[in-house]
């Protein structure tokens, strides 16, 4: 059985759609960034009822209970919380969250002898002064505690790793998931005010807002607008699998990217959504957000190598499927 903590959230669900083909899965989450209907949602695409308990990563004796009666082989970890800018107004609470959960997660999985770990990391661990494409042996940096939080546990895993032969670990650094599930059931529902792109764009085509800041359009990119990896998340989910069935054949700790190697402008993303979904998105070029930086896209070399892995999936495919969900999947 597979534990999935933060597990009914937008990238932990895809996750669990995809791990169903082949594993049974427990699903851990507190539910302070998802929402209970997302666990009938999964058994609607899958067929399959993963078990569920509500409850949190820092919560000593309740992981101790889910290792002594289940039979927990691996461990896929997004429990966290993911909002830079509330990082940067409350860090007290990010630290604790994220750092000291993984470590009571840690510790559990050791008192119970289960090795087998994929860590959800960011790619803002390489912070503003890197050149693009971002490859895994650059030196790291950090811009905000939540970044920190990240780069903090890439190094407590390494530590972990160093000291003890039997941890298999993969660190799987994101870019920059978005779209949605094609049957339109789950995808990315940002409580209060969205802190990415798509999610934004949907709230403006859906009437929601009045239109779209865009921060920025003087940076050294071809349009003036920031350039990101967009990654649909169902390809995002496949690399978890992908990883997870790595891990199973080679010990040691392994770091690997999940983006699709190229970067798309702000107005590409805005144009394409227009195209794509027959609808207008009005918007607005504001001043820069301190700490953005031009341009941000994976290497992905290593995953093809190590994972296998490719991105199946285009921007018009995220954009789709990313209005689907919020005609369909918001409204159910």
């Amino acid at each position: 059985m597979i534990l999935v903590t933060g597990g009914l959230g937008y990238i932990g669900s895809h996750t669990v759609v995809e791990l169903l083909k082949s594993e049974e899965v427990l699903i851990l989450d507190n539910l302070y960034n998802s929402e209970k209907k997302v666990l009938n949602r999964i058994d609607q695409i899958t067929g399959k009822d993963p078990v569920f308990i509500e409850g949190d990563i820092r919560d000593e004796k309740l992981l101790d209970q889910i290792f002594t009666r289940y039979n927990i082989e691996s461990v896929i970890h997004f429990a966290g919380l993911k909002a830079v800018g509330e990082s940067v107004e409350v860090p007290l609470r990010y630290y604790d969250h994220n750092v000291n959960g993984t470590l009571t997660l840690l510790k559990a999985m050791a008192k119970h002898k289960v090795f087998n770990l994929v860590f959800s990391s960011s790619a803002t661990v390489y912070g503003d002064k890197n050149p693009v494409p971002f490859h895994e042996e650059m030196p790291l940096s950090t811009t905000n505690p939540y970044g920190t939080t990240k780069r903090m546990i890439e190094e407590m895993l390494g530590d972990l790793s160093r000291s003890d032969e039997k941890w298999r670990i993969m660190i799987l650094r994101y870019f920059n998931p978005v779209g949605a599930h094609s049957s339109g059931l789950i995808g990315e529902s940002p409580k209060g005010i969205p802190n990415n792109l798509m999610p934004f764009i949907c709230q403006v085509a859906k009437g929601e807002r009045p239109k779209l800041n865009i921060f920025g359009n003087d940076y050294n990119t071809p349009d003036g607008t920031g350039v990101r990896d967009y990654i649909h998340v169902v390809d995002l989910a496949r690399g978890h699998v992908l990883a997870l069935e790595y891990l199973l054949k080679n010990i040691g700790l392994e770091i690997v990217n999940l983006g699709t190697g190229r970067g798309y402008s702000v107005l590409e993303m805005v144009k394409t959504f227009e195209k794509v979904n027959q609808i207008s998105i009005p918007f607005e070029v504001v001043n820069r957000r301190s700490g953005d930086i031009a341009s941000c896209y994976a290497s992905t070399d290593k995953a093809k190598v190590i994972l296998k892995f490719d991105a199946h999936k285009n921007l018009e495919d995220m954009c789709a499927d990313a209005w689907y969900y919020m005609n369909l999947g918001e409204n159910q």
